[in-house]
């Protein structure tokens, strides 16, 4: 249920989102290019005047503006290998994972950005990127900082969101550039509406008007600090650390149950410190990366139910205390000889998961008893160690090669019930073309065996009391693996604008979806065999060249198609909660001759069935969020938006089907409700000082 709500909240705050503008291709000004950048040509570079019209306050902001092209922050990636974000920062990746380049981007102010330059992926001498990737070079002279302030209010039942913001600064003592920043994602959330239950027959048996608040800030400190040495040597230390918390409650008054009373809570604090030193060594340059991240999740669920018929009441509760450590230790070392690249790298890894539950049910005399949740309390841990070789050259002006071979090895040990030592060994690598057939047309083609990233909490049993389901312990999981084809093509329409437009399929091993375990348990577990397959746009159109000065349209669209043999049925059916569509459009309009600017965008999307064993989960939400905004960017030298998103009312709609025993047997019940949120405002202030 938690992750629904989220989702919703999502969607407004990336229909909140600034467009992308269109700037036209440049030459780029002269800056020195680190050790550890390349010499490639890039297909566009952009230089701080081309955004002006936009007035950024920082990197992010001007990366946001780049026609036909949108981050990929590289989450749940396995280690620190290949892959990632599409963002290099001073031709660098960036050595974290929690405190993500998105975030580092948002503490580079727009006054130290020397050039954005827009990269074929494959032409680079960084095994595992591919498509387009943007390279921000940029410098630090003297102290600046950058603040903004995101307050939110819903016109319904919400509290209002006031502490949404970062404050940040970066300087430079010599040979040693600094940033520090604290921040907080805030979020008020909620909705509230009719839920009904019926019969198997489409009787209505209750009926419930219920009320929900998703409530919680995350609060992070965070520190950023970059040696630049004078005979090529570069070292990064990266530092952060957060306080998040989060409490839903959620009241049901019905006609059977007279009153349903829902408490979670979350108060967590984690860590990370990450690091790369990079040196000459034997005519080419090592490269020296370390992560240390940990977590500590103190989960708290309690519910009440309270009867009409005056019978006693009844409840639950759940105390769960998760720890997660991740360890990553790699080497890269990359030389050339004559026109190719090559990089040997070696990473090894260990992640560990230490998780205990505490179940209660609650007794005729009103106190919570302890009852038993067999395999909740574990410990799972991962020993990993990965080794590759890469390889990269032109093989004419217009054609690039990039090659990689690699394998990993795996031990997942698990204590507790059930618990059980396996080792596995992984072959990984891709193959990757960059093609320019025209000055204009870029053309892109990867081939990838990849193995995917396990999660620990998919190996210890489980309760959502919320859902009202709970999971078995499957100690059995292994990690899937796949074949994935990507193919690319970016088309820059000069003046008008760009496209870049994207098509995949990927044949999965050994999948993970919900399977049986036993006659009567349930888990995430391994599936032979899935594919998934899918493409998606990314569009800008400037207007000046029809005579509409100032106007730009940004339009993208996501669309997947998943199929795997349920384990239940046999019949082929798409991926559990996997993501069917996305559409976002933006139309914004800078007037000429001033500071303000007006827009209008419209977000939405769609996703599978949730599909369990003994339950069907459909979200059939109806209508997408459009909003407007208008915006001036120079408010005493601030830039300044109101917006007001989610006027046509997109409600969040859910049904539920219970079912006796297993799903291909008799319905017990159904759950159906749709709720609504209302109308938000938002202020988004951004400012340098």
């Amino acid at each position: 249920m938690k992750s629904r709500y989220l989702v919703s909240a999502a969607a407004l705050a990336i229909a909140a989102l600034p467009g992308i503008a269109l700037a036209q291709d440049a030459p780029a000004s002269p800056a020195p290019s680190p050790a550890a950048a390349t010499s490639t040509t890039p297909l566009r570079s952009f230089t701080p005047d081309y955004f002006d019209r936009f007035a950024p306050r920082t990197a992010l902001d001007m990366v946001r503006q780049i026609p036909g092209f949108s981050i990929a922050e590289g989450e749940d990636r396995r280690g620190l290998g290949q892959g990632g974000s599409n963002v290099l920062i001073n031709g660098e990746r960036f050595s974290g994972k929690s405190n993500d380049v998105v975030s580092e981007l948002g503490r580079i102010g727009a006054g130290n950005v020397i050039r954005i330059e827009l990269i074929d992926g494959a032409t680079l001498n960084l095994p595992g990127l591919t498509g387009q990737v943007v390279n921000i070079v940029s410098k630090v002279d003297q102290l600046t900082g950058q603040f903004r302030w995101s307050p939110r209010v819903r016109f319904r039942r919400t509290d209002p969101q006031y502490l949404d913001g970062e404050v940040s600064i970066s300087g430079k003592a010599g040979k040693i550039a600094y940033t520090l920043s604290l921040s907080n994602d805030s979020f008020r959330n909620g909705n509230a509406g009719t839920e009904r239950v019926l019969d198997a027959a489409g009787n209505v048996t209750d009926r419930r008007y219920e009320e929900l608040y998703v409530n919680g800030d995350q609060p992070r400190l965070a520190a950023g600090i970059k040696y630049t040495g004078d005979n090529g040597q570069i070292g990064n230390l990266n530092l952060s650390f957060e306080r998040p918390w989060t409490r839903i409650t959620e009241d049901s008054d019905g006609e059977v149950v007279r009153d349903r009373d829902y408490l979670e809570t979350e108060k967590e604090y984690n860590y990370e410190i990450g690091g790369d030193y990079l040196f000459p060594l034997w005519g080419g340059n090592l490269k020296l990366i370390g992560l240390r991240r940990f977590e500590h999740s103190p989960f708290f669920t309690r519910i009440f139910l309270d009867f009409e018929d005056r019978r006693p009441r009844e409840g639950n509760s759940l105390a769960t205390v998760i720890d997660e450590t991740e360890t990553i230790a790699r080497a890269e070392y990359g030389w050339k000889a004559g026109s190719a690249d090559w990089q040997f790298s070696l990473e090894g890894a260990i992640n560990k998961l230490d998780t205990t539950a505490d179940l209660k049910l609650l007794d005729t005399t009103g106190q919570f008893v302890a009852v038993p949740l067999p395999g909740s309390d574990a410990v799972v841990e991962e020993k990993r160690a990965e080794i590759g070789l890469s390889y990269g050259r032109p093989l004419s002006s217009r054609l690039t090669l990039q090659t990689s071979l690699g394998a990993e090895y795996s031990q997942i040990m698990q204590s507790g019930a059930g618990g059980l030592t396996r080792s596995f060994i992984r072959p990984k690598g891709f193959v990757s073309l960059a093609w320019k057939p025209t000055k204009k047309l870029d053309l892109s083609l990867r081939v990838q065996r990849d193995v995917g990233q396990l999660n620990f909490f998919d190996f210890v049993a489980s309760a959502d009391l919320g859902a009202e389901n709970q999971n078995s312990g499957n100690p059995e999981l292994v990690p899937q693996q796949g074949w994935n084809i990507d193919f690319q093509a970016t088309q820059n329409l000069g003046a008008l604008g760009s496209v870049n437009a994207k098509a995949f399929v990927n044949f999965v091993e050994d999948i993970v979806d919900q399977v049986p375990i036993g006659a009567t348990g349930e888990a995430p577990g391994n599936i032979d065999s899935a594919t998934i397959w899918g493409f998606s746009i990314d569009s800008t159109f400037k207007m000046d060249v029809i005579g509409w000065t100032g106007v730009r349209f940004d339009i993208a669209y996501t669309y997947r198609k998943s199929s795997l043999p349920d384990p239940l049925t046999g019949i082929r059916r798409r991926i559990s909660g996997d993501l069917i569509h996305e559409f976002s459009a933006e139309l914004r309009y800078d007037i000429p001759g001033g500071d303000w600017a007006v827009g209008g965008n419209y977000f939405d999307f769609s996703q599978a069935d949730e599909v369990r064993l003994s339950q069907l989960a459909e979200f059939p939400i109806e209508g997408g969020d459009l909003g407007f905004y208008v915006e001036n960017k120079n408010v005493r030298g601030m830039t300044v938006r109101l917006g007001l998103s989610n006027i046509i009312g997109t409600n969040e709609a859910f049904r539920r089907t219970f079912y006796v025993a297993r799903r291909n047997g008799p319905v017990a019940f159904v759950e159906d409700r749709t709720r609504f949120f209302g109308p938000v405002v938002s202020l988004d202030i951004n400012g340098s000082f």
